[in-house]
Order: C-alpha cells, then structure tokens, then sequence
C-alpha cells in the first residue's frame, strides 16, 4: 500500500490489512526457508507495509 492510501483508508481497513499482510509476510516466509523464492524482496516490500500501516495505526491511536 502506498502512503496516500494508507492516510485515506479508516482504521478499521487498516486494521484489516495489517492482518492480511502480516499473514502473508509470515507465509512467504516460511516458503522462503523452505525453497527460495522467486523474488525474495518481496518480502522486504511487505515488511515496509507492516511498518506503515502499524506507524498509522499508532500515530491515530495517540491523537
């Protein structure tokens, strides 16, 4: 997700997604040790995701 969307989106969305994305960072990850991927900085991309929607979460939540 990019940044302007994250803004844009409630937070139960983003609660939503963090879910979705956590879920599949820890999927891919597993595969990942299992066989290397295909693109591996895929997970550092979903990593940053994580990152950001958390980051929004909090900032939302200290306000």
């Amino acid at each position: 997700m990019k940044q302007s969307e994250i803004t844009k989106a409630s937070t139960a969305e983003l609660e939503e997604k963090l879910a979705e994305i956590k879920k599949e960072h820890t999927d891919l990850r597993i595969a990942h040790a299992i066989s290397p991927l295909e693109n591996p900085i895929r997970l550092r991309g979903l990593r940053k995701a994580v990152a950001r929607i958390a980051t929004e979460l909090t900032k939302r939540e200290v306000q």
